[in-house]
């Protein structure tokens, strides 16, 4: 296996970030086309098995995407919300992940806090990643070895150490949750709709804390997981454990991101919390 700080691994990272980044910008002109602030789109939108929608900008971004990136990155598999999975990647040492809008719904009722996100993994690491919220005019960029940044200024995750106090973005329903099996008082933020992005806030060192429920995918993830690690920050299972990507199930039970110094002390309560094994 290729060690994670590798320089030659870094180098591929930059190079990747490049390619995403252009890739997420253009991705998010796509969709601007059928985007309107504060008010419902008249695109086009089916349902998925499972009750989720998807509209028409989301699988042409996933056709834009898999077409460029693919070419791109001929030598790795490909992972994406609203492609069927493949296999085959599992085979491949390195993955594209996409998606191609988290935050559907937000994007369909107006509401700007959508993404466009898209990493690079190796090894199930990720090692570069982009989310781009055009309706936000925000960019976060991430390359393994170089930094993470928002819209080119460095990003760093709080250095906070006690949980109390904090403060966290995500359900009501599990802050009340870790707050009450931790014994601490959080302060709540509003909630972020894109997982990714409620995530990638948290690299930029407000808030302290994001959580999000179980049920998320390596798409949601990924790009946010590659801008937290290289802010300094930590996108951890309930148990406290990594996430590795690329493997045979994409799903995920519930995620806790925050600074560095706060993770052992999320871990120890996350599992009680929300009724999932912390081992």
């Amino acid at each position: 296996m290729t060690s994670p700080y590798d320089s030659s691994l870094s180098d591929r990272a930059f190079f990747a970030l490049g390619e995403l980044a252009d890739a997420a910008r253009r991705a998010g002109e796509i969709a601007m086309r059928d985007f309107r602030y504060g008010q419902p789109s008249r695109v086009p939108v089916h349902i998925k098995p499972g009750g989720s929608p998807v509209s028409d900008a989301d699988l042409a971004i996933d056709r834009y995407l898999s077409e460029r990136l693919r070419a791109t990155f001929p030598d790795a598999g490909w992972i994406s919300e609203e492609t069927p999975d493949e296999p085959a990647r599992l085979s491949w040492a390195s993955a594209v992940i996409v998606d191609p809008i988290d935050g559907t719904r937000a994007f369909l009722a107006g509401d700007p806090r959508w993404t466009v996100s898209i990493a690079l993994v190796h090894d199930g690491r990720p090692i570069a990643g982009v989310l781009h919220a055009p309706a936000l005019d925000e960019t976060y960029a991430a390359a393994l070895g170089h930094g993470a940044r928002r819209d080119g200024v460095q990003l760093r995750a709080s250095a906070r150490k006690e949980l109390d106090g904090a403060l966290i973005g995500g359900p009501m329903a599990m802050i009340g949750a870790l707050a009450k099996t931790a014994g601490v008082e959080f302060v709540a933020v509003p909630r972020i709709p894109s997982l990714a992005l409620r995530f990638a806030r948290v690299a930029s060192g407000a808030p302290d804390i994001a959580i999000g429920t179980p049920g998320a995918h390596d798409w949601d993830v990924a790009a946010a997981d590659a801008i937290l690690r290289e802010a300094g920050g930590r996108l951890v299972d309930s148990g406290g454990r990594p996430l590795r990507y690329n493997e045979a199930m994409t799903s995920r039970g519930a995620l806790l991101a925050s600074g560095a110094g706060l993770v052992s002390a999320l871990a120890a309560v996350a599992g009680r919390a929300f009724g999932e094994r912390a081992g």
